[in-house]
């Protein structure tokens, strides 16, 4: 209830647009307006500081949400206005059934969009795990356990970018 009721209040606020589905059950969709996108760039930002001062180990039992991660990438990404291409983000076993979840990332123009959903065209597919994914976006930045298909340049360009920090920083100022 208090979800719902906080959700109303940011539709009123026009912050969010909500779509409902005539579906068994019943679902929901809800999208930042482009007010809320605006805000992008704060969020961003405390995310950056966030990872650059607060980030450890997890601790045993401690959830890491990636998906909250990477839906802060139109505020953490700012790509060169010449990359483009679409990237295609596999969390293989995000959800407690063990289900996939897919994260799009279109960028042009020096914009990042993200989308939940799969991209069969993308140009690049990062796949892994959810600890590898932490470990990947993690201060220690490894990549290692990371399946990358297609474009290494466009996926490297966005990985560094959402790990931010000193390597980051390093390989986006290159």
């Amino acid at each position: 209830e208090q979800l719902r009721s906080r959700l109303n209040r940011m539709v009123a606020d026009g912050l969010l647009t909500r779509q409902r589905y005539r579906e068994v059950p019943p679902r929901v969709d809800y999208e930042l307006t482009e007010r809320a996108q605006e805000l992008m760039p704060v969020l961003g930002a405390l995310a950056r500081w966030g990872h650059d001062w607060a980030w450890g180990v997890p601790r045993e039992g401690e959830a890491i949400d990636v998906g909250a991660i990477f839906r802060l990438a139109p505020g953490l990404l700012s790509p060169a206005r010449s990359l483009r291409g679409t990237t295609e983000l596999v969390v293989t076993d995000r959800l407690k059934d063990g289900s996939t979840c897919h994260y799009t990332l279109v960028t042009s123009s020096g914009r990042v969009q993200i989308f939940e959903r799969p991209s069969p065209d993308a140009e690049v597919r990062v796949t892994a795990d959810e600890a590898t994914w932490v470990r990947a976006l993690g201060p220690d930045a490894d990549r290692g356990g990371l399946a990358v298909e297609g474009d290494g340049r466009l996926a490297g360009a966005l990985l560094d970018g959402l790990v931010g920090g000193a390597a980051g920083a390093a390989s986006q100022a290159a």
